[in-house]
């Protein structure tokens, strides 16, 4: 299965690919921008192409930005069949639904973790699995029968829509977990081989036009990738069970076949290879009564023409806050498109899913807010379809912060009780200050907010945090260290709160929160006397909700 963290795409039909791929690439004259779609052309093409819309949504939310490789579910994208062995068939959407939760950044976060480290994401789940935090997924299907396919009032077969849950729940089939590190990152993850033509006994595809083009294009992706055919027989690709077959030859060729006879049907080798087949062998076979007609048209199906209705579930279906994070994301991109046309036809697209949207994105990118289009909307919901909300089910390898100082010894012993207390729990405690001491982790001049999930200022490390740590004060005797960045704890401290973390205080810490105007009455704040049990208690509840959304300012 494709297994994106978005369980839709921007194109219905797979001939539209390389004008995708296109649209969103840099400019052919200066390069510009890379891995970004912040530019005319990919934005001409989504507001000429609506169908791109819904993935947009989805892109634009915090799905787009997730926390890690942890914290996101995982989509099959396609419409499958299920075959049994007689023959009966059902339609199927693949699920992978993660018991960490779900888990994202906000726009300012992730951009400044990509500046700071660009292997996060990499060194996030390495670092987990290492220390025997395995992330799990359970595998499930939503089941529908054939004759549903136009049932729900959109096609099954329609990469661009999802079935929600309320109307088709999930059946979970087992689970997943990733309980091992490669060896060697070249040969067991650089050299993996994707291929969603690559399917058991028992599954089948549909007439999904995108998923018919990918059965293609995967495996001429993989041809060029690996430089010949036999990258099947890498140890990573290789299947598990044995295989007996006619493949000879080529680059890369890994084997030496003793059977002369490559070819079937043969004589000289007894018949063998023979093609397995559904009483042969085990072999793969398709729904039996299945029948295709009709001409032959590049054309898509009329039942793909509604591109906005789910949109507009989406949109409607999320809080206030990552409503507001999709409005910035889209003022961020499309103010920097350099064409008017381009922002209007932007503007016409957004309209039909809301005009709430539309509007708050045209204010910022000078285009005239558009009159609302009642004929495009609709009032449904659908549940836990936003990256923001819910709690996590498991904070394995979520890290807490703790801003000590080295001139307090104290505040750094703080860290072992405070690991102590939140160990069991799978939460890493790291120990910050000026300088490298014993039991501290890292510097402040290596550290920014961004790499914790909770900031905690050590009782003790109060002074780090007020006017005189600062050289926009007084140098001559201010107190301002040239070990770290001014201002680099207070600053840690304020965009911990800023990007919604929880942030807590020990003892006289507490005038840091003084320091950057940090009310303890507010939620996902907190104080104590020591790192006991009770702190850990609070610490653990804020990082289950992970994002404190009350501190994101919405259009009002």
């Amino acid at each position: 299965i494709v297994g994106n963290n978005i369980p839709v795409f921007f194109i219905q039909d797979a001939i539209l690919f390389p004008d995708l791929i296109h649209a969103v690439k840099p400019r052919g004259d200066n390069e510009i921008p890379q891995a970004a779609t912040a530019h005319d052309s990919a934005w001409d093409f989504f507001s000429q192409q609506p169908s791109s819309l819904h993935t947009l949504l989805w892109a634009m939310a915090g799905h787009g930005i997730p926390r890690s490789f942890r914290h996101v579910d995982g989509f099959g994208v396609h419409t499958f069949r299920l075959v049994t062995d007689d023959g009966k068939t059902k339609l199927v959407k693949f699920h992978w639904k993660g018991l960490q939760g779900k888990a994202s950044f906000v726009w300012e976060e992730a951009q400044q973790t990509a500046g700071k480290n660009a292997d996060f994401m990499r060194q996030d789940l390495f670092e987990s699995i290492e220390a025997g935090r395995f992330p799990e997924w359970e595998l499930g299907v939503q089941i529908m029968e054939e004759e549903d396919q136009l049932r729900f009032g959109f096609d099954l077969l329609d990469p661009t829509k999802i079935v929600p849950e309320e109307l088709v729940p999930v059946t979970i089939l087992g689970k997943m977990q990733l309980n091992r590190n490669p060896m060697n990152y070249f040969a067991e993850t650089e050299q993996v081989m994707f291929q969603p033509g690559h399917i058991v006994r028992g599954v089948d595809f549909t007439e999904d036009p995108l998923l018919q083009g990918r059965l293609f294009s995967y495996l001429d992706t993989q041809l060029n990738r690996h430089g010949g055919p036999n990258f099947e027989q890498l140890p990573i690709n290789r299947p598990r069970a044995p295989i007996h077959n006619n493949n000879r030859d080529g680059a890369g060729q890994m084997f030496i076949p003793l059977n002369p006879n490559a070819y079937s049907p043969n004589t000289e080798n007894k018949g063998s290879p023979k093609q397995a087949n559904q009483t042969v062998g085990k072999g793969f076979f398709t729904a039996p009564e299945r029948t295709a007609s009709g001409k032959l048209q590049r054309t898509l199906s009329t039942t793909f023409e509604d591109n906005w209705t789910q949109p507009r579930l989406f949109w409607n279906s999320l809080v206030d806050a990552e409503k507001q994070f999709i409005v910035d994301a889209m003022r961020f991109e499309t103010s920097n498109v350099k064409s008017s046309v381009v922002r209007n036809n932007v503007i016409i697209q957004l309209n039909r899913i809301s005009n709430d949207l539309a509007t708050r994105v045209a204010k910022a990118i000078g285009v005239e807010a558009p009159k609302p289009d009642d004929s495009f909307y609709h009032d449904n919901t659908t549940a836990h379809i936003g990256a923001f909300g819910q709690k996590l089910t498991k904070l394995d390898g979520l890290k807490v912060g703790l801003l000590a100082s080295v001139d307090k010894p104290a505040s750094i012993a703080q860290g072992a009780k405070l690991q102590s207390a939140l160990s069991s729990a799978g939460v890493d405690v790291v120990v910050v200050a000026e300088r490298m001491a014993d039991d501290v982790d890292q510097t402040y001049s290596a550290s920014d907010a961004v790499q914790f999930d909770a900031v905690v200022v050590a009782d003790g490390a109060e002074g780090l945090f007020g006017a005189k740590s600062f050289t926009s004060q007084p140098t001559k005797g201010s107190g301002a260290s040239t070990l770290y960045p001014a201002g680099r704890p207070l600053d840690i401290l304020l965009d911990a709160f800023r990007f919604g973390k929880t942030v807590a205080a020990l003892g006289k810490g507490s005038d840091a929160l003084q320091s950057g105007q940090i009310s303890s009455d507010r939620d996902g704040v907190y104080t104590g006397k020591d790192a006991g049990d009770a702190f850990a208690k609070d610490i653990k509840e804020g990082l289950r909700t992970f994002k404190f959304l009350d501190r994101f300012a919405v259009d009002q």
